[in-house]
């Protein structure tokens, strides 16, 4: 080596030097840390009390002119920040207050980009943020996420892209996905010696959503859908994306990108209480969000409109939905749905025959219901202005947009401008067909809820809505958001009798099950699924169904294993709600009431009957005094429940 050569080498390497820093961001507890590495890639790991959770991970995101950010990093300037301080949320999804208390560094590059890295105690987060003057593409990004072991996985296993997220949970390893597997968000991983971890993303806008495929070793590698370039309108709902550009996005040069986020839980009940997805999202921009009403909604579509013992023809007209509306009002419930059926398909604007909505929307008024309405998401497209205003002129108080299952860029632009319309005419929604939860809901708090899940409305042709699933659920798709399962089903099957009936449908598991998800699933536009003519029959329930909030000012978990059971107290006002859920083994879970206040209390209980086991359709309500002082055991059944409602005695 001549010695041009050599002090070239020499210079290159002290460059490097100059440039290439590690840096270490720890929790607020200090129990969580990330080492981050500017080399000659970004990457970063993640440990938990000195246990790795995540090895080395590279990041970068490749520009359309083929400029890496991330490759051959060169950082300028680093600035450090603590936040620590309580919020209100508008809707109260699991508390009143929240606390949003983190340590976070912010790097930036001499490439005209930031990386911005937080630490919370019960997790970390990270996104790009570019400052380019003008219009950029962006090609891809990567994160190529490694681990130390191999990880056992609940696998939100997906088709392709076209998909609504409605997936079951493949219980499987790292080790045993391949590029040939794609998974959607969020992903839950778990392992004998190391707390579970969750892997999501929330302030997605004008961006596409994250998805990722296996990998070799003990990895997952992200993946996105690429920009919509030739489509097909198959009917009134479908919209297949035929070819796609060689881009993810086309957006402003100058702007922050989503936030990936990994929740870690030392407890399997930390997954349950984690707020990051609503912490990282961009703050409401409703400048009086006062309107905005959650509550609990009859539903119309699982039932099929088959009620009975009345003395006119059930089904899609003004007499069945002034029915839903009597009923509604006679237990409480804020809203009823009209889901499809009400109009034409493919025009919101004519009204089919059989309905009267002005007839319907006074009804409703002078009975101090509300009404939401379902839409076809593409004839809502094609109509907004018109449709939106007309729905405002009736009176509705709502929409449920359905059938767009697809998240890339376009349709995530879809999703915020139907909140942003919406809310100038005070109109909720609830997205179905709809890719997971990913901030939305604190832009635009009127967005209540949304699918996205494999919900009670599989029970009308599905074998796999086990409780088994519905013991996962909770802990991976309710962590980035609420879901609108549509519990409540009256006709309940132990695994030998059940079987998927379309107009008729039964649940799996029991009575007391099926009432259990009111407390433990979140939802603040709470459907009940089944017949009014079947809740009528059940005045026990009811009594429960009709108190039972939409919403929470705290929440505590008392026992939690993933897919096996889990109970959550909530508490409304002054106010306890306690719901426990089981997997198909019958088991005895114990806890203790030391949350409730000083002072007795009336618990009225519903718990599985002693022939649950056999008929699941069997309950027993109960009424106790307790206090503070009292640990409970309940017996739930295989595939069983246990609620109770705690009101402070004066």
């Amino acid at each position: 080596m001549n010695k041009r050569i050599l002090g070239l080498f020499c210079f290159c390497l002290l460059i490097s030097t100059v440039f290439a820093k590690d840096y270490k961001l720890q929790s607020p507890n200090k129990k969580i840390s990330i080492n981050l590495s500017t080399d000659s890639k970004l990457s970063f790991s993640v440990f938990h009390n000195q246990t790795q959770l995540i090895a080395p991970t590279t990041i970068s995101m490749e520009l359309g002119n083929g400029i890496i950010l991330g490759g051959n990093p060169q950082v300028i300037k680093d600035i450090d920040k603590s936040v620590n301080r309580e919020l209100r949320p508008v809707v109260r999804e699991k508390n009143e207050i929240i606390v949003e208390n983190y340590n976070e560094i912010k790097l930036s590059f001499k490439q005209n980009f930031n990386l911005t890295f937080r630490a919370y105690d019960n997790g970390i987060a990270y996104r790009f943020e570019t400052k380019f003057p003008n219009e950029i593409k962006i090609k891809k990004e990567t994160g190529e996420f490694n681990f130390p072991d191999n990880k056992l996985v609940y696998w939100p296993r997906e088709k392709s892209f076209h998909s609504n997220n409605q997936v079951y949970y493949d219980f499987t390893s790292l080790g045993e996905l391949s590029s040939k597997d794609l998974g959607s968000l969020p992903v839950l991983m778990t392992s004998e010696d190391a707390p579970s971890i969750l892997i999501g993303e929330t302030d997605l806008e004008d961006y596409p959503g994250m998805w990722f495929h296996g990998a070799e070793g003990n990895a997952l590698v992200s993946t996105f859908p690429a920009y919509p370039d030739k489509t097909e309108q198959v009917e009134d709902r479908d919209v297949f994306v035929r070819t796609r550009k060689n881009y993810i996005a086309k957006t402003e040069g100058t702007r922050t990108f989503p936030w990936r986020y990994v929740a870690i839980a030392e407890n399997d009940g930390d997954l349950i209480t984690n707020q990051l997805s609503w912490l990282l999202a961009d703050t409401c921009v409703i400048e009086d969000p006062s309107w905005i009403k959650p509550g609990k909604i009859a539903w119309d579509w699982w039932n099929a409109n088959n009620i009975y013992g009345v003395d006119f023809r059930a089904g899609v007209n003004t007499e069945t939905y002034k029915y839903y509306i009597d009923f509604a009002a006679d237990y409480g419930l804020e809203y009823i749905i009209m889901d499809e059926g009400w109009y034409e398909l493919g025009d919101l604007l004519k009204i089919v025959p059989e309905i009267d909505m002005d007839e319907l929307t006074s009804y409703a008024k002078e009975k101090g219901v509300g009404i939401i309405l379902w839409v076809v998401w593409k004839t809502l497209d094609d109509q907004l202005e018109v449709a939106l205003d007309k729905f405002q002129d009736w009176g509705i108080k709502g929409i449920k947009v359905d059938f767009m299952d697809k998240d890339d860029q376009w349709m995530v632009n879809y999703y915020h401008k139907i909140a942003r319309e919406s809310a100038k005419r005070e109109l909720l929604v609830d997205f179905h067909g709809s890719y997971k939860p990913s901030g939305i809901r604190r832009k635009y708090p009127n967005v209540l809820t949304r699918e996205g899940v494999n919900g009670g409305e599989q029970y009308k042709w599905s074998m796999n809505q086990t409780p088994e699933h519905n013991l996962t659920t909770p802990f991976s798709r309710m962590v980035a958001g609420p879901m609108d399962y549509t519990p409540g089903a009256m006709n309940n099957a132990q695994k030998k009798d059940y079987k998927p009936i379309f107009d008729t449908p039964m649940s799996m598991g029991t009575r007391c099950h099926q009432l259990g998800m009111y407390v433990v699933y979140e939802s603040p536009l709470q459907m009940l699924c089944d017949n009014p003519s079947n809740y009528k029959k059940e005045p026990e329930c009811m009594e429960f169904l009709s108190a039972v909030p939409a919403v929470w000012d705290e929440t505590k978990i008392l026992n939690a294993k993933i897919s096996d059971y889990i109970t959550v107290a909530r508490r409304s006002g002054t106010d306890w709600y306690i719901g426990a859920m089981t997997d198909w083994d019958s088991r005895d879970l114990e806890f203790d009431l030391s949350f409730l206040n000083e002072g007795e209390y009336k618990m009225i209980l519903y718990r599985d009957g002693d022939n649950a086991d056999r008929n699941a359709i069997d309950y027993k309500k109960e009424v106790q005094t307790v206090d503070s002082t009292n640990k409970l055991k309940i017996h739930l059944a295989p595939g069983g429940g246990w609620v109770a409602r705690l009101i402070p005695m004066k």
